[in-house]
């Protein structure tokens, strides 16, 4: 399946296909190429939800604290963005700022926020541009009611996705580790 943002990019592509090998056959195998990248990167495969707190996104963790977790997603993972939680979008918050590499942590990177609260707290998702990306696509809006691993968004070629989830969880994964959207990332502590 292609994620629906990439239709723009995948139709476009194959309607050219005719008109070019019509003109000159020597540019297809380059149009092949940029197909294949095309359908690759914009897939958009089915996701077994786990139990717990799920990853928003495919990549490798590549930081963590008590509270805050960060997923790199380089150009090969999968960059559809699914809700960890089910709950309420409380507040949505495109910021705009620099583009730097995704790999790069930094603070005033552009980026969308998405507020999210249950019986457990405020978890929140953050969407981050990198320099390549370029391009956040949000899904839904405040008031909307989401259902955990549901599509909440997507980030074009590169980018990383923050989760911040309230008191009272802890982190099953490590730094270093990769993870798949719907994967089970964070439980709630025993009291």
């Amino acid at each position: 399946m292609i994620e629906r943002s990439g239709l723009w990019i995948v139709i476009p592509e194959i309607a050219l296909m005719p008109v070019i090998y019509s003109v000159n056959t020597i540019f297809i195998p380059f149009l092949i190429i940029a197909l294949a990248f095309s359908l690759f990167f914009f897939r958009d495969p089915t996701r077994d939800i786990e139990d717990g707190i799920t990853s928003p996104a495919d990549g490798r963790v590549d930081y963590i604290s008590k509270r805050r977790i960060e997923i790199f997603m380089s150009p090969f993972d999968c960059h559809v963005n699914l809700a960890p939680v089910r709950g309420s979008v409380t507040k949505t918050n495109y910021i705009r700022g620099s583009f730097w590499p995704a790999f790069i942590r930094r603070p005033n990177s552009e980026r969308n926020e998405i507020y999210i609260s249950n019986e457990y707290g405020e978890f929140k998702v953050t969407q981050v541009a990198g320099m390549f990306a370029r391009r956040i696509v949000c899904y839904i809006k405040e008031g909307d009611t989401i259902e955990k691993g549901q599509k909440i968004g997507f980030i074009k070629f590169g980018s990383r996705a923050i989760l911040e989830v309230p008191p009272g969880f802890e982190f099953t994964k490590s730094v270093g580790d990769k993870v798949k959207a719907g994967e089970m990332i964070a439980v709630k502590k025993d009291v």
